[in-house]
């Protein structure tokens, strides 16, 4: 379980200070970092934070050092995730016009050197040293696996081929779902589901029903999948003000963490700094969805964007 976790940019846009944002970003409407901590916890649960600390760029390290001592207060782990647009933020809100907002739309040297700093800066917020690294919008090329690499950062979570060839443009199979060694670092990509128009949909918790999800994760176990990771997000179970719940997406989150939970002896879950050896670069495919779950899905969907819109 991977739950990106972040102020989002745009709140910090709109005009918010970093406690507004807060607010709205990590702990929104009662169901964000600390809802799903708790959820964790009732279940038995491990799951991997990947925090975005370059906002201290703006703000100071006060709202990182926030997110990580709860979650690891709470016995999760945390690790490295990076937009790099905070580099060029401004206190007013405006958007420099030289913002580059993928970290793929840096060379190789600057990719690093964000890496770098952004290493830094977590490890200042009270994070361990992070092994494992996820870029925001999944916006990764091979490069950015050389500067992870050179960094000495031993896995990349940040391959998904729903989003490839861009912003996720490994140089991979967009249907890799197989851990495998390239250029030197693990990924892990994001699991995946093939639709019935030979596409990718990823197993990320607003994207997918609960049925898709249990159809996922049950076909991970019966091929002997060597790893099974969906994404959430710190604000992700909230209408996109972060004033709300929405409930078909809390509804999602929490039955995702009661199948874990059931399938905890044939699943285990587990942090990336407790991995072994992985099996690397094993012949699997994401798993295909039938119409019957993708109508369910767009009917979730469709009660979900009304909900939205009342929030509005």
């Amino acid at each position: 379980m991977t739950i990106d976790t972040e102020l989002t940019w745009r709140h910090h846009v709109s005009g918010l200070g970093w406690q507004e944002n807060y607010a709205l970003s990590v702990e929104p409407a009662g169901v964000g970092l600390g809802y799903q901590l708790a959820m964790l916890e009732r279940h038995g649960l491990k799951a991997c934070f990947f925090v975005d600390p370059m906002p201290a760029r703006l703000f100071g390290i006060a709202p990182v050092r926030w997110m990580v001592d709860t979650i690891l207060e709470a016995g999760q782990e945390v690790q490295l995730h990076l937009h790099p647009m905070w580099e060029r933020a401004r206190a007013n809100g405006t958007v420099a016009k030289d913002t580059v907002f993928e970290l793929i739309d840096h060379p190789l040297d600057k990719q690093r050197e964000l890496i770098e700093e952004a290493r830094e800066l977590l490890v200042e917020a009270g994070a361990p040293d992070p092994v494992a690294f996820r870029a925001g919008s999944y916006a990764v090329n091979d490069d950015s696996l050389r500067a992870l690499a050179q960094t000495g950062i031993r896995y990349d979570a940040s391959h998904n081929g729903c989003e490839g060839p861009w912003p996720s443009a490994l140089s991979l199979p967009l249907e890799q779902v197989a851990p495998v060694d390239h250029h030197g670092v693990i990924e892990v990509p994001v699991s995946q589901l093939r639709t019935a128009n030979g596409g990718l949909r990823h197993l990320q918790i607003c994207a997918v029903s609960l049925a898709e999800m249990v159809h996922a994760l049950d076909h991970a176990i019966a091929e002997d999948h060597p790893v099974f990771m969906p994404v959430g997000h710190s604000f992700e179970l909230a209408t996109r003000d972060g004033r709300r719940v929405n409930p078909v997406v809390r509804k999602r989150f929490d039955g995702l963490c009661a199948l874990l939970a059931a399938r905890r002896d044939a699943a285990p879950t587990m942090h990336f700094a407790d991995l072994g050896a992985l099996p690397l670069d094993r012949d699997i495919a994401p798993v295909d969805t039938s119409p019957t779950l993708v109508a369910g899905r767009m009917v979730g969907q469709l009660w979900a964007n009304i909900v939205e819109k009342r929030a509005a």
